[in-house]
């Protein structure tokens, strides 16, 4: 299948090389990690990792002992998680994975749905990702909030720029994002919190549970220093953690995650 060719360049310059190790989206890996801890089986039980990336999950997980296999549409991706110990990973598409029925017991959608503009397409990957699944094991998907941009604009001071502001308000109108500054050249789709239970629903799922990973706390100004800590970085995510399934702060978050069983 086609992927937007813009999506590819962008990660192919290895923007995501580095970006959940450093400064405050170390605070969404954090979180990501924290959650799926408490949610999947025990290792060894095998996950799916599509639309992986470098394999900043896969490594982690390998190391606790699961069977590890990444699916990813960039070739540089696909090259940096290949050489992590214990993770197999190649070439694929969330859309029409390439793989049997029931050959995982998670499959992770960790990157993939925020890239597809096109809601078909987004249920076609939840619903490729429930056939994955063995029955009776588990699916968790990633969202960016419906309001992430228009609150990172306002934090790194982007918003005093008529492009970004127009881009922002277009997010949160629609859900539709395409960055003002050519050099990042994201584009994606931000959801709205009930949006995903509807094309979770849409895609045969049983209606999953969310969570708000970052809350508000992704947009403090001293969320580095937090993190840079070891004692405040775990009263952090132990806050997060108490505040991370409220339904009224679930869009401030800047990333969500729906996990369900199948």
């Amino acid at each position: 299948m086609i992927v937007d060719p813009h999506v590819l360049g962008y990660y192919e310059r290895g923007g995501e090389l580095t970006r959940l190790r450093r400064g405050r989206n170390r605070l969404e890996f954090w979180r990501t990690r924290d959650v799926l801890r408490r949610t999947l089986p025990p290792a060894p039980a095998r996950v799916l990792d599509v639309g992986g990336g470098t394999g900043v999950h896969a490594e982690w997980l390998a190391a606790e002992g699961y069977a590890v296999e990444l699916i990813d549409p960039v070739a540089l991706h696909v090259r940096e998680a290949a050489a992590l110990p214990g993770v197999r990973a190649r070439l694929g598409d969330a859309r029409d994975l390439p793989v049997p029925d029931g050959r995982a017991d998670v499959v992770l959608l960790l990157g993939p749905l925020y890239h597809l503009p096109d809601r078909a397409d987004r249920v076609r990957a939840l619903a490729e990702a429930r056939r994955a699944a063995r029955p009776g094991g588990l699916v968790a998907a990633a969202f960016i909030s419906r309001y992430a941009g228009l609150h990172d604009s306002v934090y790194h001071g982007t918003l005093l720029g008529e492009e970004q502001r127009a881009a922002d308000y277009h997010s949160v109108e629609t859900g539709v994002m395409v960055s003002a500054t050519t050099e990042a050249g994201f584009r994606g789709y931000f959801h709205d919190p009930e949006e995903i239970l509807t094309e979770f629903a849409a895609a045969g799922l049983p209606e999953p549970r969310r969570y708000g990973l970052e809350g508000a706390f992704w947009l403090y100004g001293d969320v580095d220093d937090w993190l840079d800590d070891d004692g405040r970085r775990e009263l952090l995510l132990d806050a997060a953690r108490r505040l991370e399934c409220e339904p009224s702060l679930l869009g401030v978050s800047g990333h969500l995650l729906a996990v369900t069983g199948v």
